[in-house]
């Protein structure tokens, strides 16, 4: 069990750390974890989703409260927004469907941080962020760590199992990015 503690809490700040620097494959990781958990204990493997899921939401909360603090500047300056209608849009959005926003948002490939710092240069409330955005980050851990339990499940009893769902939702990510150029080239 030490292991699989060790395990949560390394998912938890990687995921955070993911969330605040995107670079992070944070899908992968919840998948791997999942697959791994599966192979040790069955009942552990909520665990993974609170861990994915709380990561998460750390790191989105650091996330806005920079945006928030920083304001326009400090998200020109890293050039997070680069067209003024496209995040007008993305804040009405936000303020209208908060949850459905964020979870859709955590789904695509560099949607979530546009979204974030729409809503934070907007002006939406911190605390309706906070409340809004824990089912989505629930959704998205219970989503990778799913993909994860498909792939521990689909190699029983090999090693394989790990690699293979971090491989699977890697491939999903890049599948939803490859999409979603294509959509936008089509525009």
């Amino acid at each position: 069990m030490t292991t699989l503690a060790g395990i949560l809490l390394s998912l938890a700040a990687l995921v955070g750390f993911g969330a605040v620097a995107p670079v992070v494959p944070t899908g992968p990781a919840v998948s791997a974890a999942a697959a791994y958990a599966l192979h040790q204990n069955v009942y552990t493997v909520p665990l993974v989703i609170i861990a994915g899921a709380l990561g998460a939401y750390l790191g989105d909360l650091v996330l806005y409260a920079a945006c928030s603090w920083g304001g326009e500047r400090l998200v020109r300056r890293f050039g997070w927004l680069r067209e003024g209608e496209r995040s007008a849009n993305l804040a009405r959005q936000l303020a209208e469907r908060q949850v459905s926003v964020l979870l859709v948002s955590r789904m695509l490939p560099a949607g979530r941080v546009p979204v974030l710092v729409a809503g934070a240069v907007a002006g939406m409330d911190w605390r309706r962020f906070a409340v809004a955005n824990i089912p989505a980050c629930l959704l998205w851990s219970s989503l990778y760590t799913t993909i994860g339990l498909v792939g521990g499940v689909a190699l029983a009893g090999s090693w394989l199992a790990v690699p293979v769902a971090a491989a699977a939702a890697a491939l999903i990510v890049v599948s939803l990015e490859l999409a979603r150029r294509i959509a936008a080239a089509r525009r």
